[in-house]
């Protein structure tokens, strides 16, 4: 059982959570308003393991809140939130949300949510460096990349792309983020680099690259391994 802290000023909301979370044995903690949210964050380790975040706040912004819990804890946090505009939900994760959900939402895709967030990265590493995701392995050392234990060829570029993917475990990451982290800073901004490189990726590794199962696309944001 996970202690969840639900930061939200609708008492309704709130209500609806602690029904959701019941439902995979998690124990809701609430607070109305940023100043009670870092109260019960600043109660001592493991008291709080992941957070759902509103942006509308009474007593401060979301995103400022946001800032603020990623300097002082690293539990995953969740920005649950009626904001659905683009910039929103890209401003959110690169301060460093684990996901973002736009309500009205639904419990179960939530649940869901909140499994990959609360497994941290999401990958395991058996030995030596190996990151496993769903059926995909990858061996940093080796170089190796198996998909169902077929082995699959890919150009250091696609290699680094993938990896950054397979490490992330299920999060969002944003095109600048992947873009930053492969390419370096000067290349934030090309993501016809990141669009390539992804088209190549789901031709060696998907079945249907038409119709992508595994690297999904978030539109207008960036991509996450299913």
């Amino acid at each position: 059982m996970s202690r969840v802290l639900a930061v939200d000023d609708e008492p309704a909301i709130l209500r609806l959570l602690g029904v959701v979370l019941a439902r995979d044995g998690h124990q809701l903690v609430t607070a109305g308003t940023a100043r009670d949210a870092l109260a019960a964050l600043g109660a001592g380790p493991g008291a709080i393991e992941a957070v759902l975040l509103d942006l509308g706040l009474p007593d401060r912004d979301g995103l400022e809140l946001l800032t603020m819990i990623r300097a002082q804890t690293t539990v995953p946090v969740i920005v649950l939130s009626a904001r659905s505009e683009v910039t929103e939900k890209v401003a959110a994760l690169d301060l460093g949300a684990a996901d973002y959900v736009t309500k009205p939402f639904d419990g179960d895709e939530l649940l869901a949510r909140l499994r990959v967030a609360l497994r941290g990265s999401g990958t395991t590493a058996p030995r030596g460096g190996v990151l496993v995701h769903g059926p995909i392995r990858l061996d940093a050392a080796r170089h190796e990349v198996f998909i169902a234990d077929r082995p699959v060829s890919l150009t250091p570029r696609e290699f680094a792309v993938l990896e950054v993917l397979v490490a992330a475990g299920g999060r969002i990451l944003t095109h600048a983020a992947l873009l930053e982290t492969v390419w370096g800073k000067a290349h934030r901004d090309d993501v016809e680099y990141l669009r390539v490189v992804i088209r190549a990726l789901r031709l060696k590794l998907e079945d249907d690259p038409g119709q992508p199962r595994l690297i999904r696309n978030e539109p207008g944001i960036g991509y996450r391994l299913c």
